[in-house]
């Protein structure tokens, strides 16, 4: 089947309202996002090519995980979800009637709302849907603007700036190193839980357009096997659907994935290169990366 053909079956981000209300149900009324993604593609058994498809050829996000966040934003405009600031979405009513909603209704009441007063001119369907359009797009640019620039840095600075973030996240002892032929294994460090416990952490840095597949997931999991607890995979791009089942298969040992999005977050959260105004506007600093 052709790309083209692939792409014309992902779903409208009014299709997937319904779904995302359901999944929220099932996961007790609140859920990260990928919590809530991975209960939508269960509810709705979206086939494995279609949720492989990128949104953009840096590979941030698929176009089905892009126009869930179009679906999240109409419902709450709407007023039947909200988020808080560490990015978990919950139902405002857990006691909803899902089965009393309708998509359309959704689309037809934000799109009223975002009229401008009656004083100015009538907006057209077009210019209501491109407005509501650009707000999502706000949300996401930055994070496609960001991976573009770290595609430009050197790869011995995507390996500081990995450190950077595992320092940042509590991690001690983080060193990079580097080896070629060591498969994989870029730098290593230790987490410590409560003071107490701690964990011998490899990490992969893989500075990547496009989708990581499940053998390079084995091929790191056999060169820290026996060395390490955990393991580590931070990529700029994503993980495929079976790169994710692999990292987290039943006897093996466990590896934490962390994808273009998450790692756009975690700059932004650490303020690593990436500035929150006041007005909640993001941006960027390329000079940041060029230092690295």
């Amino acid at each position: 089947m052709g790309r083209k053909k692939i792409y014309d079956k992902v779903p409208t981000h009014d299709k997937m309202m319904i779904p995302t209300l359901k999944a929220l149900k099932l996961l007790g009324g609140s859920g990260s996002i990928d919590e809530i993604n991975e209960k939508v593609y269960e509810v709705t058994g979206y086939d494995e090519d279609i949720l492989e498809i990128p949104h953009d050829e840096n590979g941030v996000q698929t176009k089905v995980e892009y126009r869930l966040a179009w679906a999240r934003t109409y419902l709450k405009k709407y007023g039947l979800i909200d988020n808080s600031s560490r990015g978990v979405w919950a139902l405002i009513n857990n006691e909803i009637d899902i089965s009393s909603l309708n998509s359309n209704e959704i689309l037809k009441t934000v799109r009223e709302q975002t009229r401008k007063p009656k004083t100015d001119k009538k907006q057209t369907k077009k210019e209501i849907q491109s407005k509501i359009d650009e707000e999502i797009e706000d949300q996401i640019d930055w994070k496609e603007n960001l991976i573009t620039i770290i595609l430009k840095i050197e790869p011995s600075a995507f390996e500081r700036l990995c450190q950077r973030i595992l320092r940042e996240s509590g991690f001690i002892q983080v060193e990079v190193t580097g080896k070629s032929g060591d498969g994989g294994i870029d730098g290593k460090g230790i987490v410590r839980l409560n003071g107490f416990l701690s964990f011998h952490v490899f990490f992969q840095s893989k500075r990547y357009k496009g989708s990581v597949g499940s053998g390079d997931i084995r091929d790191f999991r056999g060169a820290m096997q026996g060395r390490a607890d955990k393991g580590l995979f931070i990529t700029t791009g994503n993980f495929t659907r079976e790169a994710i089942k692999e990292a987290t298969r039943d006897g093996a040992p466990p590896i934490d994935l962390i994808d273009g999005e998450l790692l756009c977050d975690k700059l932004k959260e650490f303020n690593l290169g990436v500035k929150t105004e006041l007005i909640e506007e993001v941006s960027v600093s390329p000079e940041w990366f060029s230092k690295i």
